[in-house]
């Protein structure tokens, strides 16, 4: 029997109350809940937060957003000291932003059964939330935070993000990662192209480099992922760019069936654990994604075909992985390096000196590195 979602429950005006609890970031429903409204204070919610009471706000929307923010303010207060080493460094900067996401994420919003939120000047949802969580099936607890993320995701979808080597605009859905960051796209669409018939993408997201290969001129790509709001994104992508007759988007863990002689991936490139579901795009615990594309390569490569991996070395300035780590999996996958194209990124992230992982960001590279069976 399958459980049903988790509800919260809380008192108000004397009664009882109760809602399911939703989070796409995977947190866990609040122990306690009290309602609070325009006469909170930013001390005594962020006190309140703090000790893990959850505010069901029930005031001004508009003045929720401003209380979240100026509890944003007190968390920043207390940075985490730097670390003795990058990866402990990184491993403190993570431990504080988890720590920043369980108390900011304490300001909730109710959610009625049509995703409507009833509150003074609040905007109509009612879309973001469709598109992230699906048909509506019963009122329901969210944090305010999460909230607003689903309404930046939502704006993102609709407007897009432009994709020089396509001319065109790639719209990523809610839980996808966007492809924000130019250069890996750009890495796609310059390297040289071994004689092809058939390509696979390796976890295509929004279908990006699918596209980009399409462009290019290949007649037959597979696109695969094993998300499936991934695989209705880069569908949608996909028909729009009208590339639906050389693209075929498939369900798959990593690899499709048969071979082909271009085989790409983008894994995520930090080998740490995902804190939540929808991180699971940039962190890649263990490296599992990674491991397993190279050691799927050799029995899916034409013979003379190449695989792609597209990959920062970020982990190796955060300490997370050496590069002799890295050649030690691709040697030992029966593969050799027969080429590298390097990109440094130019991310607003770079030049944010404030960022407590900007030493590491500052020297990042991201490089297509050309793989051939040994």
């Amino acid at each position: 029997m399958t459980a049903g979602p988790p509800s919260v429950s809380w008192i108000e005006a004397g009664q009882t109350c109760s809602a399911c609890w939703r989070s796409e970031w995977g947190s866990s429903p609040p122990a306690r809940v009290v309602t609070a409204n325009d006469s909170m204070t930013a001390d005594a919610a962020y006190r309140l937060a703090c000790e893990g009471t959850a505010l069901l706000w029930r005031g001004d929307f508009q003045n929720a957003r401003q209380l979240l923010n100026a509890m944003a303010r007190r968390v920043d207060r207390n940075p985490p000291k730097p670390g003795s080493s990058p990866a402990e460094g990184f491993h403190l900067h993570r431990q504080a932003q988890s720590q920043r996401a369980r108390t900011l994420g304490m300001l909730l919003v109710a959610l009625e059964e049509d995703y409507e939120v009833r509150l003074r000047r609040a905007p109509d949802l009612r879309l973001a939330c469709t598109e992230a969580y699906g048909p509506a099936d019963g009122r329901a607890l969210v944090s305010l935070r999460e909230l607003l993320g689903l309404v930046g995701a939502h704006e993102w979808r609709k407007k897009g993000i432009e994709i020089p080597a396509l001319g065109d605009r790639i719209h990523p859905h809610y839980g996808v990662f966007s492809p924000t960051r130019g250069e890996y796209v750009g890495l796609v669409a310059e390297a040289p192209l071994p004689p092809c018939a058939r390509a696979f993408d390796i976890g295509t997201g929004t279908g990006v480099l699918a596209a980009v290969l399409a462009r290019r001129g290949l007649p037959h790509i597979v696109a695969t992922d094993q998300d499936p709001r991934a695989l209705i994104c880069a569908r949608e992508n996909l028909a729009r760019l009208g590339f639906t007759d050389r693209v075929e988007v498939v369900q798959a863990d990593l690899f499709p069936e048969g071979r082909a002689q271009l085989i790409l991936c983008n894994p995520p490139w930090v080998p740490a654990r995902p804190s939540a579901p929808i991180e699971q795009a940039i962190y890649d615990f263990e490296s599992r994604m990674l491991r397993g594309f190279l050691n799927g390569l050799v029995s899916h490569l034409e013979p003379g075909g190449e695989g792609w991996l597209l990959l920062s070395d970020l982990a190796e300035h955060l300490e997370l992985r050496t590069r002799a780590e890295l050649l030690a999996v691709i040697e030992n996958a029966g593969l050799r390096v027969i080429g590298k194209i390097d990109a440094r990124p130019n991310h607003p992230r770079v030049s944010d000196q404030t960022d407590p992982l900007h030493a590491a960001r500052a020297a990042e590279l991201t490089s297509l590195w050309r793989l051939a069976v040994c």
